[in-house]
């Protein structure tokens, strides 16, 4: 593993942390995608972007998974296929349901349970490219869908499936939901309603028939979001029963590929409640990386001697991480 995270001087502290890497600016690069559109269910297609060396079969593909109301234009899913791409590897950017200018496609919401959508694209590009291995890397919603995937697949995943990594995966749904709500949280709360809230009246305004923006009425936490909203119209009986049978904690234990998992005591409002971490320490596959800071898929570091390195050290412990078991 590389040297352990340091946080960047004046940057210290989550929130400090959290903030700065959303409102930093980078600059990168990539070269032209491969625009796919993906059916990951009946009549349900997603918005991936593949970045391909010139053997697309050989080399380690990397299928990165994107955050709550992120998409493959967040600056860690770029981030990632920098490195990747620089390492060697393919990678597909993948969004969720909706996410990526997508949500006229098809009357569904994303949430937290979708695993399956994520080995719909595995599936595809085995298939269709050829790809000899592949791994996963997830970004807190995202993480959590990685790791719930991993667990459900066990020892009897695809022989291609090599490893997985997660930074600050919101495996216990629960828990986290509520830490927004928190007065500390209020203001990333606030923030994801505010995008969720759009996001669903764009839903209503789409297929009137199936979504009804008036249930909106009275949401103020996440929460209630889940509760009214992803619950109701994704088939679960409340938030509760959402949270509980979506979340990855209960997989943990059965991940059966090398697996990393990285999360910042100062998160804001990712909590990894004792039994999720005892499921974490029993399982002798999986690496767990706590650091005392980071914020919330922040890590903005000390810049190491590469020109390319701008900082952000838990994209590149992930991409040299998976690099590990993307070997013959």
């Amino acid at each position: 593993m590389r040297k352990p995270f340091r946080a960047r001087r004046w940057l210290r502290g989550g929130h400090v942390q959290t903030i700065a890497s959303f409102l930093m600016p980078r600059k990168i690069q990539l070269p032209p995608a491969d625009e796919r559109m993906i059916e990951v269910a009946p009549g349900i297609k997603i918005r991936c972007l593949c970045y391909w060396q010139s053997d697309r079969v050989n080399p380690l593909t990397v299928i990165v998974v994107h955050g709550l109301e992120g998409s493959s234009d967040s600056q860690y899913m770029q981030g990632i296929a920098r490195d990747g791409l620089a390492a060697g590897m393919n990678v597909v950017l993948m969004n969720q349901r909706n996410c990526g200018g997508m949500d006229h496609l098809a009357a569904t919401l994303y949430n937290s349970s979708l695993s399956g959508d994520v080995a719909a694209v595995a599936l595809h590009i085995v298939e269709t490219d050829g790809v000899s291995r592949f791994a996963l890397i997830g970004f807190s919603m995202g993480g959590n869908l990685v790791l719930k995937l991993a667990g459900e697949w066990g020892s009897a995943g695809p022989a291609q499936f090599r490893a997985v990594a997660a930074v600050c995966p919101a495996m216990d749904l629960a828990a986290s939901a509520d830490a927004l709500h928190e007065p500390a949280n209020r203001i990333y709360e606030y923030y994801f309603l505010m995008q969720l809230f759009r996001r669903f009246r764009l839903k209503a305004k789409l297929f009137p028939a199936q979504f009804d923006a008036g249930r909106l009425r009275g949401v103020s936490t996440l929460r209630l979001f889940d509760d009214r909203i992803t619950a109701f119209y994704c088939g679960f009986d409340g938030a509760d029963d959402y949270y509980a049978r979506a979340a990855a904690s209960n997989l943990v234990d059965r991940v059966a590929v090398p697996a990393l998992i990285v999360h910042a005591k100062n998160d804001p409002f990712i909590r990894v409640l004792p039994e999720t971490l005892r499921r974490i320490e029993a399982n002798q596959n999986i690496t767990y990386i706590e650091t005392d800071d980071g914020g919330h898929c922040a890590f903005v570091g000390e810049r190491n001697a590469d020109a390319t390195d701008d900082g952000r050290w838990a994209e590149r412990e992930a991409v040299e991480f998976v690099a590990r078991f993307g070997q013959e």
